[in-house]
């Protein structure tokens, strides 16, 4: 491994320059038809909006519908979620939604129209979420390995969130900040039963009664049916699923090819792939989370000089970040989703990952994340902004797929694997000094970091310095490639399934199935 270091004076200098970048700071009031595309860093709109996140439950089963995580599970997961999201992406387009975030298996959307009209807003919030249900039940392929229709479960909540720039050097896309986004989010991820769940605060806005449990009590049919007849959308189900096939006759999805790339990541040019083009190997994901920064938004967002500290704040936090992850430990950042970044790292040659040098980089990258997340907390503290923050962070290890989906022109990033999922599980069992390990990462683990985390694969209080001591005063193991499999013994099923070539995977089938 080439140096994957840290240094204070290097992190102080990229923190000091990002906080000149918005020494002056815009904040305005979302009006009609205002742009949210492309913001510059230092602009910001306080947008009041209906907020709706979607959520496909059985993208887990999905991934798992094989022993071994290997190509098949992957290809299949992938078309799955490429043929729902081409289908959302037409119904947003159709009734003047905003797409904020497809998120693999996620949806984030903003209604902000009729304008001055909260209750009108909610009521087609609750038709769109149908809508998309209703569609995402009938976007499924007759082939010869059928794909199951999505279930889905979807989260409302209507207040005033900050729009901010979300992304750097040409990934641009508004993100939305604040409590209606974050509790849409919470009933979206409330639990595994499908419909539509709302907050009581949603709720009284169009006349309904309060319930004891929001993450239990979703919408009645009644109660939708109300919302749609209010709403009067102007495109339906069948008409969305006819322009859906039509789209797929004439742009058909190409078959999900996969080769390795020789690490590190932070070489890898996302905005290249494509489903013929995708990238596939053994390798640690990562999540990082800036904890309570909802409720500093929501404490902020009624002032305006005080919402121009919560822009300074975040794109300090974020840049650092990135920074840190693509710069000093050469990942590669998947993609910021609301206040957490979401990265993958490899270490190793394309043909064979070295899976305890992978897990160890990973967490002295972890370690650096939180010494400079607290070191321009400090600076931004010492310039009078404000932020009482923590951060959480969870990896894992396996095998891992990156491509982009949609079609030409509209495509977005997509990152998909069972350890994507549990380092976002990890995550959410931290607090804001936690750091959360995996189980197939700790028991792949070079010695020092077995020997470092109990049972519970969490600690708290991990910094660079911290993991770098721990790691020089242990021995490291001899053997440290001990995970790894031939790519042929992987695609028959004999090995862990967290190794392959560095060829290009083909399907054996037509369709893209293997």
């Amino acid at each position: 491994m080439s140096s994957r270091s840290w240094k204070k004076k290097v992190a102080s200098d990229r923190i000091q320059s990002r906080l000149e970048e918005v020494k002056s700071v815009i904040v305005k009031d979302y009006v009609r038809d205002t742009n949210l595309n492309n913001l510059p860093t230092s602009t910001a709109y306080r947008v009041s909006g209906v907020h709706i996140y979607v959520d496909i439950l059985n993208l887990e089963e999905m991934l798992g519908t094989t022993n071994v995580e290997g190509e098949t599970c992957h290809r299949r997961t992938l078309r799955f979620l490429n043929l729902h999201y081409r289908a959302v992406a037409r119904i947003l387009s159709d009734i003047d939604a905003i797409q904020v975030d497809f998120h693999n298996q996620r949806l984030h959307a903003v209604i902000t129209k009729p304008y001055g009209n909260e209750q009108e807003r909610i009521h087609r919030g609750v038709a769109l979420s149908q809508l998309i249900i209703d569609v995402l039940k009938e976007t499924v392929e007759q082939t010869d390995d059928k794909l199951p229709p999505a279930v889905v479960r979807a989260g409302i909540d209507s207040g005033m969130a900050l729009a901010v720039n979300n992304g750097r050097r040409g990934h641009r896309e508004p993100l939305f900040l604040g409590r209606p986004a974050n509790l849409a989010a919470k009933r979206a991820g409330g639990g595994e039963e499908p419909g539509i769940f709302m907050t009581n605060s949603a709720r009284t806005i169009i006349g309904l009664r309060k319930v004891l449990d929001e993450d239990k009590s979703s919408l009645s049919l009644s109660e939708i049916r109300a919302s749609q007849e209010k709403a009067k959308l102007t495109t339906t189900a069948s008409n969305v699923l006819k322009s859906w096939r039509e789209d797929l006759h004439a742009n058909p999805i190409g078959k999900f090819t996969f080769s390795s790339h020789t690490p590190p990541f932070s070489t890898l040019d996302l905005e290249k792939l494509s489903p013929r083009n995708s990238r596939r190997q053994d390798a640690l994901s990562l999540y990082a989370d800036i904890d309570r920064f909802t409720d500093y938004v929501t404490e902020n967002i009624d002032n305006i000089e005080n919402s121009k500290d919560v822009v300074r704040c975040l794109h300090v936090l974020r840049s650092e970040l990135h920074e840190v992850l693509t710069k000093d430990f050469q990942g590669i950042k998947v993609r910021f989703i609301g206040d957490c970044i979401h990265g993958a790292l490899v270490e190793g040659t394309a043909g064979n990952t070295d899976t305890q040098e992978t897990i160890e980089t990973a967490l002295l990258c972890a370690g650096a994340l939180r010494s400079s997340f607290d070191l321009a907390k400090n600076i931004l503290v010492k310039n009078d902004i404000d932020c009482n923050l923590g951060l959480a962070i969870g990896i894992e290890y396996g095998p891992i797929s990156l491509t982009r989906l949609g079609i030409k022109g509209e495509m977005v990033r997509c990152c998909i694997s069972r350890g994507v999922l549990t380092s976002e599980k990890e995550q959410l069992r931290c607090t804001g000094t936690q750091t959360a390990i995996g189980a197939v990462a700790y028991r792949n683990s070079p010695q020092w970091i077995t020997e470092w985390f109990d049972e519970t694969r969490i600690k708290s209080g991990i910094t660079y310095q911290s993991a770098s001591e721990k790691k020089n005063s242990s021995q490291k193991p001899q053997n440290p490639n001990t995970l790894l499999r031939s790519a042929t013994a992987a695609s028959t099923g004999t090995s862990s399934g967290l190794a392959f070539s560095d060829k290009p995977g083909g399907p054996v089938k037509p369709a893209g199935f293997a």
